[in-house]
């Protein structure tokens, strides 16, 4: 009885993940205007996978992303002045709206986006 227990538990949890797959279009405030950004997310069980594209940094796959919940966390690499760097983000999920921070590695520079599901 415990294991079914157990068992009922687990599913629960796997089905109360929130439901990112499909097309999301985000913005975030630039210092030069609104930035605009396209996920294109497939989730299988926790694992976050995809791609991104925007005009300013071109196209980056997802890597490394994990749904929590309402919560997801990725990486992607963009290519900034023939430099590659690694940008964390984090989100959170409510309905078809996602607010997500994008923290740029080995800088103390954030992000805040917007995503609104496509």
């Amino acid at each position: 009885m415990k294991w079914v227990l157990v068992l009922i538990a687990v599913f629960a949890m796997v089905a109360s993940a929130a439901d990112v797959s499909g097309a999301w279009k985000a913005t975030s405030e630039g210092p030069n205007g609104t930035i605009e950004r396209t996920f294109v997310f497939k989730v299988e069980g926790s694992k976050l996978t995809g791609e991104t594209v925007s005009s300013m940094m071109g196209k980056s796959e997802i890597m490394d992303g994990k749904v929590d919940g309402d919560n997801l966390s990725f990486t992607i690499t963009v290519k900034f002045q023939d430099n590659e760097i690694k940008v964390n983000y984090k989100g959170k999920v409510s309905g078809n709206e996602m607010k997500l921070t994008a923290e740029f590695a080995g800088g103390d520079r954030k992000m805040e986006w917007v995503a609104k599901r496509v």
